[in-house]
C-alpha cells in the first residue's frame, strides 16, 4: 500500500457504474487517490469540483473548466485525438504547467478495425453479402474479383500506437512492409515484427511510388491536414488500395472521391469522415461528406467505429497506471503529448 499527500481525480462525464468499480479496483494500493463521479455533470457544478482537481479525466473541457482548476496537473484525454485540445493547452501552459495525455487505450480496435476493412475491401466482403441477401447466389469474379494479399507492398503512413500493431497483425501474410514516421528517434521502432523500408516525412512521394496499399494512422496537426491530395493519391496507382483510421482532413475529401470516382485508385475503406453534424437530406439519409461516396462501389464506408468496443474495461489501464504515477509524485506519463508537434 502507497500512502501520501491526496490526489483528486474528476471525470466529468457520467461514468457508468461498471467502470467505477474497475478504476477504483485498479487504484485500490493508493487509498490517497479520491475519484471524483458526479452524478451532476453541468457546467456550474463542474465549476465548483475543478479546484479541488489534481487530474481531470474527460473529452471535451471548456476553457472556463480548465481555469478553474487551480491546482490541475495532468489532464487526461481518454481517446485517441487531441487536435481539439493542443490550442486550448498551449494557451494555459504559458502561466502553468498542465500535461496533456493522448489516451492509447482503445488502439487495438482500431488497428483490428483498420486490418479488417483492409481484407473486407480484397475480398469484396460487402459486395457479396449484399448479392447474396438479395438472393444472388455465387456471382462470381467477373462481378468482383478478390485481390490476392501476397506480395502487395503494405504502406504504414504513420507508426504510432494503431500502425504498430496493423504491423503485428499482418506480419503474417507474404507482404513488403514500407514505413513513414515523421521522428524515427522516438519509442516504438524496436523489435520490429518484418524487415521494413523506412521513409521520412520529405520522402512521402518516394514511399506513395514504392506501395499499392497505404494504410494511413497519423494524427491530425497543422502538418498532416490535407497531406494526402490529387498527386499522391495519383502516386499510389491504379491498384491502390487506401485505408484510413485517422482523421478525415488528413485526406483531401474532393481529391480522395474523384480517385475513387475516376479509378484513379483502386479502392479504398474510409472510417473517418468530414462532416459529424450532417443535415438529413430528404429521405432522411444522413452522409457525413459533402461527395456521394455512397454511390460508389469501390468504396466501404465505415461510421468511425474504430474504437469499437466501447465497453472493454482493458482499455483504461492506462488512465488507471497514469493516475498512480501522479500518487507516485512521478513526472512522466504514458502518451504525453508534445505540444508543438501537436501530437
Amino acid at each position: 500500500m502507497t500512502d501520501g499527500k491526496s490526489i483528486t481525480a474528476l471525470f466529468f462525464w457520467n461514468v457508468p457504474e461498471r467502470l467505477q468499480v474497475y478504476l477504483k479496483k485498479g487504484l485500490e494500493n493508493y487509498p490517497q487517490v479520491n475519484l471524483i463521479f458526479p452524478e451532476d455533470i453541468s457546467q456550474e457544478s463542474l465549476i465548483k469540483l475543478a479546484p479541488e482537481a489534481d487530474i481531470i479525466i474527460g473529452w471535451r473541457p471548456t476553457k472556463n473548466f480548465l481555469d478553474a482548476a487551480t491546482k490541475l496537473r495532468l489532464f487526461i484525454n481518454p481517446g485517441v485525438g487531441v487536435q481539439h485540445l493542443t490550442d486550448l493547452f498551449k494557451e494555459l501552459n504559458q502561466t502553468r504547467k498542465i500535461t496533456l495525455v493522448n489516451g492509447h487505450g482503445n488502439t487495438y480496435f482500431t488497428a483490428q478495425h483498420a486490418v479488417a476493412l483492409l481484407l473486407s475491401l480484397t475480398n469484396k466482403i460487402i459486395s457479396h453479402h449484399n448479392w447474396m441477401a438479395e438472393g444472388e447466389w455465387r456471382k462470381g469474379d467477373d462481378d468482383a474479383r478478390s485481390k490476392p494479399m501476397r506480395d502487395r507492398k503494405i504502406g504504414l503512413l504513420g507508426y504510432g500506437a494503431v500502425n504498430t500493431k496493423v504491423h503485428k497483425f499482418l506480419s503474417g501474410f507474404d507482404v513488403e512492409f514500407h514505413i513513414l514516421k515523421r521522428d524515427w528517434s522516438r519509442e516504438r521502432v524496436a523489435n520490429l515484427p518484418t524487415k521494413i523500408e523506412k521513409y521520412s516525412i520529405d520522402e512521402l512521394s518516394k514511399f506513395l511510388e514504392a506501395i499499392d496499399t497505404v494504410i494511413v494512422a497519423v494524427p491530425l496537426t497543422s502538418k498532416t491536414k490535407g497531406l494526402i491530395g490529387k498527386k499522391e493519391l495519383e502516386q499510389l496507382g491504379s491498384e491502390g488500395l487506401l485505408v484510413t483510421v485517422a482523421r478525415g482532413e488528413v485526406i483531401d475529401e474532393e481529391s480522395l472521391y474523384l480517385a475513387l470516382k475516376d479509378k484513379i485508385i483502386a479502392g479504398a475503406a474510409i472510417d473517418v469522415w468530414y462532416n459529424y453534424r450532417p443535415e438529413p437530406d430528404e429521405r432522411g439519409r444522413k452522409h457525413p461528406a459533402q461527395y456521394p461516396f455512397y454511390e460508389l462501389d469501390n468504396v466501404i464506408l465505415s461510421p468511425h467505429r474504430g474504437a469499437s468496443p466501447m465497453n472493454d474495461l482493458k482499455r483504461w489501464d492506462e488512465v488507471v497506471d497514469n493516475i498512480s504515477r501522479v500518487a507516485r509524485d512521478e513526472k512522466k506519463f504514458l502518451n504525453e503529448v508534445d505540444l508543438e508537434n501537436e501530437y
